[in-house]
């Protein structure tokens, strides 16, 4: 594979990805798939999509879990809903996540990822062994799959991601870096978290934000590629220092207006392979 191939974050019926038309017209090689909802997590599912891929020319590098009753409203409600950290919800999540590496092992992937939720930053903190715990059960069962899982960055800084990671001791453990996130969440300077955490980078996405006023209580705001505060051609060049070669994703989730997405994502398709020209030769 190419060093840096182009990829963008798609959807089947489910999550904020585009769409397979999307994803034909603007002939990308590489995709992140947002796990379908459980009833079309069928292996018939899975032998049409990888016939469909395979027709397009277009691999899929990982598949994101995700569940019914998150919601991305601001911070707090994070904090509340999302991934395998809230307790009432997090058996449910960890046999759905069971169901969803399944699909992508059916599908031909060696990669599960997802938004874990916020992980308290001290490991003596009430609740944190349950979730050091839960993402131990979901390693194993990776694994058992030849599977790697992936955390998305955002909700910890650098240093509470590398101890959490340690804390778990799971080699298949690896997280897909997003330097918008760790801005909407106000949780760290991207470029100095990605050299911190380089060397569990298997996988990443390119999307753009801005900061808040008060980072860490409110959000960030999600902007176009090279509209925002990542610098991106220091971000490729870091990538490049750290020795990542994988795919680059393209993450803009806003498939209430499919045009406008296309277009901006058509923009950062252009900038990235620009920025690749000039930093790869």
């Amino acid at each position: 594979m190419e060093t840096w191939p182009i990829g963008v974050f798609a959807s089947v019926d489910a999550g904020l990805g585009v769409g397979w038309n999307v994803i034909s017209e603007l002939k990308v090689p590489t995709i992140q798939l947002h796990a379908p909802h459980r009833e079309n997590r069928t292996a018939q599912t899975a032998e049409s999509l990888k016939a469909q891929l395979a027709e397009l020319g277009v691999r899929c590098t990982a598949v994101f879990g995700g569940f019914d009753g998150e919601s991305y409203a601001d911070i707090p409600t994070v904090v509340k809903t999302i991934g395998l950290v809230p307790a009432e919800t997090r058996q449910s999540r960890l046999e759905e996540m069971f169901e969803i590496s399944d699909f992508a092992k059916q599908l031909g992937c060696d990669t599960v990822a997802l938004h874990l939720g916020f992980v308290p930053e001290d490991p003596s903190d009430e609740g944190y062994a349950e979730i050091v715990d839960v993402t131990r059960k979901l390693c194993d069962y990776c694994s058992d799959n030849q599977q790697y899982l992936h955390l998305e960055t955002g909700q910890e800084t650098a240093e509470g991601l590398l101890e959490f990671i340690q804390q778990v001791k799971r080699e298949n453990l690896k997280i897909n870096f997003d330097p918008a996130n760790m801005i909407l969440y106000g949780s760290g300077e991207p470029i100095d978290a990605l050299k911190k955490v380089s060397k569990h980078v298997r996988s990443i996405h390119c999307k753009d934000a801005t900061w808040s006023d008060k980072p860490g209580e409110t959000w960030g705001a999600e902007v176009p590629l090279g509209d925002g505060a990542v610098d991106f051609r220091k971000y490729l060049q870091t990538l490049k220092e750290i020795g990542y070669t994988g795919p680059l994703t393209i993450e803009r989730e806003i498939p209430q207006d499919p045009e406008r997405q296309k277009q901006e994502i058509s923009h950062a398709i252009g900038l990235l392979n620009k920025l690749k020209s000039e930093l790869l030769g």
